[in-house]
């Protein structure tokens, strides 16, 4: 699948789709939603958004204007953006996950500003509170937003799923936790989580992009 995308991917029209989408999310509510519950809102202001498109020519980096500008990845396929911490509220349902070594299902983390302000989780609530740490610390923290672009990195009809290349394929949302200045962002301290989402609507402004994660807007 990696040397197909490497290969086949369209990457002028990679690269014009990615730079639409940043153009779109300027000046706008960049809303999340998935059916189990996250409804996340957040503004990305002048952050700079890093477009996985696979140039990674010396005129490129040349631009670059955080640490991730320099880190053009193959496959390539997702945008990468801080938003402005203080913009972001609303909640994260959390898709079943390990934290701390314990599998955690039906997490919800609620934001105010760019931060935890509460977690309810029906078991291992142990486990988060220890991984994400103290109040005021990384771990609280929203840190990034990505979107998956490249249609040959669709997440494929195995069983189980799984998720191609760290989500850059088509549709699939990456909800982070912590440290987000190698994007451009204000958190500090190390510590960073990706959460991804398979099924989320992302919606710019009343721009519906991606719908239960299928892209529809061309």
């Amino acid at each position: 699948m990696y040397q197909r995308a490497i290969v086949e991917t369209d990457y002028q029209w990679l690269a014009d789709i990615q730079r639409r989408f940043e153009q779109a999310m300027r000046g706008q509510v960049v809303r999340v939603t998935t059916p189990a519950g996250t409804d996340l809102a957040f503004e990305i202001g002048n952050r700079p958004v890093t477009r996985m498109d696979g140039d990674a020519s010396a005129a490129r980096a040349a631009q670059a204007r955080n640490l991730v500008d320099r880190e053009i990845e193959l496959p390539a396929g997702a945008i990468r953006v801080a938003p402005m911490e203080q913009s972001v509220r609303g909640t994260i349902v959390v898709p079943p996950s390990w934290w701390g070594g314990t599998r955690v299902n039906g997490l919800v983390l609620t934001f105010d500003r760019g931060r935890v302000t509460g977690f309810q989780a029906p078991a291992g609530r142990d486990a988060v509170t220890a991984e994400l740490g103290p109040a005021d610390g990384p771990g609280r923290a929203f840190r990034e937003f990505a979107l998956g672009f490249n249609p040959l990195l669709a997440l494929p009809a195995d069983d189980p799923p799984w998720i191609p290349y760290y989500g850059y394929g088509a549709g699939v949302v990456r909800l982070s936790l912590g440290d987000n200045t190698e994007l451009g962002g204000a958190v500090t301290g190390r510590y960073v989580r990706w959460n991804f989402f398979t099924d989320a609507t992302v919606t710019v402004g009343t721009d519906v992009w991606v719908k239960d994660g299928k892209p529809i807007k061309p």
